[in-house]
């Protein structure tokens, strides 16, 4: 399932399109918000943001269209009159005057505004977004001190998204290699400075992932890979997806194990328990 740094590529694209240009057509599928179409029909994109998984495109008039992909939901873009042949299910559709933006087999989908898009169950629940929200190093280190959070495993605390919005599996198995931390290791019982490496790794990290396309590997170990002819499966990630390979900093053989119920890849030597 895509994480943050994948969503915010798609908000990026839909912005690219739809942000600013007039529109000349919307339509949505359920009955609960197709009413308001011809109003936003009438309206411009000021934004489109997102917010863990979740994607936020707000109009002129202040209305704010919530979507979560969910498992099979996908957002396309193409031009005006010449939708691509799917099998899926149209949901939404906004149309400029030269493209539209189609939102095929989600099923969470609803109007708010500026001032109650908060209030959406989803998004009440949420930490800040990493790649939205103007997170830094001294925001990060300061939550990792917060009661409600100091106490936690890491493993469990990084895909908490009341945390963070937006760090996902194979996020949270490269923070914490480059970390160096154990997933059973908690903030509390870090000193000042790991909680810094932290902050800085998890910021780091996922920001590496948004500009790379889900690439977290350093170039270095990547090049090499890529120079000895491996698929992209084998040098996108340091740790990631890589059981019973040697780790690229020391070469001990990489293990798989489960953290909060999902499998998570670590080095024993560069994070030792």
């Amino acid at each position: 399932m895509p994480e943050g740094p994948e969503i915010r590529r798609v908000a990026d694209r839909l912005g690219k399109v739809l942000v600013g240009r007039p529109l000349v057509q919307t339509w949505f599928a359920f009955a609960e918000i197709a009413p308001m179409a011809g109003r936003l029909g009438r309206s411009r994109v000021t934004a489109v943001d997102c917010w863990g998984k979740a994607l936020l495109i707000t109009f002129s008039d202040g209305h704010v269209l919530y979507s979560h992909n969910q498992l099979y939901g996908v957002w396309r873009i193409h031009r005006r009159g010449h939708a691509p042949t799917s099998g899926r299910t149209l949901r939404a559709r906004l149309t400029t005057a030269t493209h539209a933006a189609s939102l095929y087999s989600a099923s969470d989908i609803s109007l708010w505004t500026t001032e109650t898009v908060r209030q959406q169950p989803f998004l009440a629940r949420l930490g800040p977004d990493l790649l939205t929200h103007d997170v830094s190093v001294g925001n990060i280190e300061a939550r990792l001190t917060e009661s409600r959070f100091a106490g936690r495993g890491l493993g469990g605390l990084l895909l908490d998204q009341g945390f963070y919005a937006g760090i996902g599996n194979y996020l949270r198995s490269e923070i914490l290699f480059y970390a160096g931390l154990s997933p059973r290791q908690r903030p509390r019982d870090l000193t000042a400075a790991q909680r810094q490496r932290l902050a800085r790794v998890i910021l780091a990290t996922i920001q590496q992932a948004y500009r790379q396309a889900g690439v977290t590997n350093r170039p270095v170990w990547r090049k090499r890979l890529q120079r000895a002819g491996e698929h992209r499966d084998q040098w996108r990630f340091a740790v990631f997806d890589r059981e019973g390979l040697p780790c690229h900093a020391c070469d001990s053989i990489i293990v798989r194990e489960a953290a909060a119920s999902r499998r998570l890849y670590r080095c024993p030597v560069c994070q030792p328990e």
